[in-house]
């Protein structure tokens, strides 16, 4: 989730009507999320294994498909809804059409949120994702070096970028551009010597692939108090010419944090990290959000114990807001008391992009996607837990053999590991080991 602005939440609460795309009509938030209608407990003992699962981060995300689903045909999310322990207290359901190949679930704002929740369905008995593509979607911050207002993004690479230590910059010299330098090093930019496993998560390249050549077909929405803010980001160099363009559909990494940042130093500075991290040539962070590497390593986990296939995850984000300001703009103004309009837009192209991902896998089921997307690169963790050999970081900790759920493989992580107080240490100057 990203959140909208202060100024703009006050729109929106007062005044702005937020469109359900096809027919548009107003959207009173509720101060609490509700269910438009009455949401009975399923009564079903069969378990119900859908051939796409929906997760969403925070009610404004979940509704624009409870709204519009049913008039694509593919059903109603409300014909069976599921309560599963474990799930948030305010997304206590998960919300099925009656076929049971489609179903919703909102995983809650914030990385325990998402991992608790997350964890919890993937191993309720009451599900089998075993077949299950996973559609993360919802809104997002985005960088305009690579996108815009209103953007769709497809992700290859999920990156926990405030996973390092931190300084206040004011407590550091000029020299240092940012107050973030990767654990076991001494500067900004450089590659961290010890790792807690989950600061990068790598998907199917080749269903993020197929994910975007379904999104693209979708005609996006905009707004035009969108269309007057990112006029603001001229520069001479035209470093910021994608956020002066209308909003597309663009292939670009997602940086998960906790914390809700803005402003230059920090968003060059995340830029970089996913750029090193990743091991890549290009810089393509692009997108901002507070869960995906959490959901991400949720359902890494549930797919080592034999609950569903990681392989099958795509990764979406729609750009709500700019993650640093125009050169004309302070970074206070830009996230607290400037309406950039992109909410809006955001939330409608979730739905407007996400139906055409839904209905390319639903429509080519049977001879396309039913016996799955075959990986052409390494998919899963830092630690390689999944199998293969990483593409990024120092290396499997598993010798490529990937992690085993009876245990097995602990004993040999532990003798070809250091292990120290912060995580796992591959370089024996930096070991800490522990007694």
């Amino acid at each position: 989730m990203r959140a909208t602005s202060i100024a703009a939440s006050s729109l929106l609460v007062a005044s702005q009507a937020l469109a359900s795309v096809a027919p548009r009509q107003p959207y009173a938030h509720p101060a609490q999320p509700q269910h438009k209608r009455a949401v009975d407990e399923c009564a079903t003992t069969q378990k119900i294994a859908p051939k796409i699962l929906i997760i969403s981060m925070f009610y404004p995300e979940a509704d624009i498909w409870y709204d519009n689903l049913p008039s694509s045909g593919y059903g109603d999310l409300f014909a069976q809804n599921i309560s599963v322990p474990g799930l948030s207290p305010i997304y206590p359901q998960v919300h099925c059409t009656a076929s049971g190949e489609i179903c919703q679930v909102t995983a809650g704002e914030a990385e325990i949120n998402a991992a608790a929740s997350i964890s919890s369905l993937m191993l309720s008995t009451k599900f089998d994702f075993t077949s299950t593509y996973i559609l993360m979607n919802g809104i997002a911050g985005v960088s305009p070096k690579l996108a815009t207002l209103g953007s769709v993004a497809i992700s290859k690479f999920s990156v926990q970028v405030a996973q390092q230590y931190e300084f206040d910059i004011r407590d550091l010299n000029s020299s240092f551009p940012s107050g973030y330098i990767a654990y076991d090093t001494g500067f900004p930019g450089e590659y961290p010597q010890e790792s807690y496993g989950t600061e990068v998560m790598e998907l199917n390249e080749a269903l993020r692939d197929l994910a975007f050549s379904f999104a693209s077909q979708a005609t996006l929405n905009d707004s035009t108090t969108a269309q007057t803010y990112r006029a603001r980001y001229t520069t001479d160099d035209d470093a910021y010419a994608a956020a002066m363009a209308a909003p597309g559909v663009v292939k670009c990494d997602s940086a998960t944090s906790d914390v809700y940042y803005s402003g230059n130093i920090l968003a060059e500075a995340f830029d970089n990290t996913t750029k090193v991290w990743t091991n890549q040539t290009e810089y393509t962070y692009c997108m901002t959000a507070q869960e995906d590497s959490a959901v991400l390593q949720s359902i890494m986990r549930a797919d080592l114990a034999g609950l569903a296939d990681y392989a099958r995850t795509i990764l979406v984000r729609t750009a709500s807001d700019f993650d640093r300001p125009p050169l004309d703009g302070t970074a206070y103004d830009h996230l607290l008391i400037d309406d950039q309009g992109g909410f809006t837009p955001a939330v409608e192209n979730i739905y407007l992009a996400g139906i055409e991902i839904v209905k390319g896998i639903l429509t080519s089921w049977n001879c396309t996607f039913a016996a799955g997307i075959e990986p052409t690169n390494y998919i899963g963790d830092i630690f390689g837990s999944l199998g293969g050999e990483p593409d990024f970081g120092l290396g499997s900790v598993f010798s490529g053999e990937g992690a085993r759920t009876d245990g097995s493989s602990y004993t040999g992580y532990i003798k070809r590991s250091n292990y120290g107080r912060r995580g796992f240490y591959k370089s024996p100057k930096a070991a800490r080991l522990m007694h």
